[in-house]
């Protein structure tokens, strides 16, 4: 039975994968900042684990509690929306530790068991926003376009040691906490210059008609990267993130 560790499992796609990887048998460290074990079914192959990818103390007693574990899915992460002129540095400095170093921390702590089984996968989410210059949102964009750069080498690095590392790309999703996540980190949408922009862009994220990204698009995604060696490394989840990927 294999042993699957997710960051971010208290809602949206970390919830879902979490539960994805148990319907299939695995066995699941669910980890979130304030731990809750009624979000997911009871099960014995289920742990949640505190975790704050920002605390490096935290990150050593979650890998130290977890054990040996053969898939990390990195998850967690928070957004932040304004014009990059008006974007606090305060916010962008917040986005990078939680989004780009919390991700790159606890792969660091992972990466050694891994290289030494000459086994593992390491699975990092990031956004398909990365994918299409988008306005409102280009610091939470910078700060998951470096995660898909340092996965990219990371993945020529480890490919001799047997270890995979994939990358998935969700689209926009109206099932998750991310807008309501986001409010509290949005700055300068009320300036008078940007008013036209951030209205149309607004109206744009609650327009729901088109093509949008559910959980289960990511969980099925995030299962692909973790068990098909044939995949590729960057995945798409989602029909709009799909779109998206194929216009690039």
């Amino acid at each position: 039975m294999q042993t699957v560790l997710i960051t971010g499992c208290s809602s949206g796609f970390g919830l879902e994968i979490a539960r994805h990887f148990l319907e299939r048998d695995w066995r699941v460290i669910a980890t979130m900042r304030t731990p809750r074990e009624d979000v997911l079914p009871r099960s014995e192959r289920l742990r949640v684990l505190a975790l704050d990818v920002t605390d490096a103390e935290s990150i050593r007693r979650a890998v130290e509690a977890a054990g040996p574990i053969d898939v990390l899915v990195n998850n967690a992460g928070f957004g932040a929306a304004s014009p990059l002129e008006l974007a606090p540095m305060a916010t962008a400095r917040a986005l990078f530790e939680t989004n780009t170093l919390g991700t790159l921390a606890l792969t660091q702590a992972v990466l050694p068991q891994f290289r030494e089984r000459r086994a593992g996968v390491v699975v990092n989410v990031t956004s398909s926003v990365t994918l299409k210059a988008l306005p409102l949102v280009g610091v939470y964009s910078a700060s998951k376009a470096a995660v898909n750069a340092f996965t990219e080498s990371m993945a020529v690095e480890l490919e001799p040691f047997g270890v995979r590392v994939r990358l998935v790309l969700p689209g926009r999703s109206p099932e998750t906490r991310f807008g309501d996540n986001a409010r509290p980190n949005m700055h300068g949408m009320d300036h008078e210059a940007y008013a036209g922009l951030v209205a149309d862009v607004l109206a744009r994220m609650r327009d729901t008609s088109g093509p949008v990204t559910y959980s289960t698009d990511v969980a099925e995604a995030v299962w692909r990267a973790a068990t098909d060696p044939a995949s590729p490394l960057r995945i798409p989840a989602g029909e709009d993130a799909v779109a998206w990927a194929a216009e690039r």
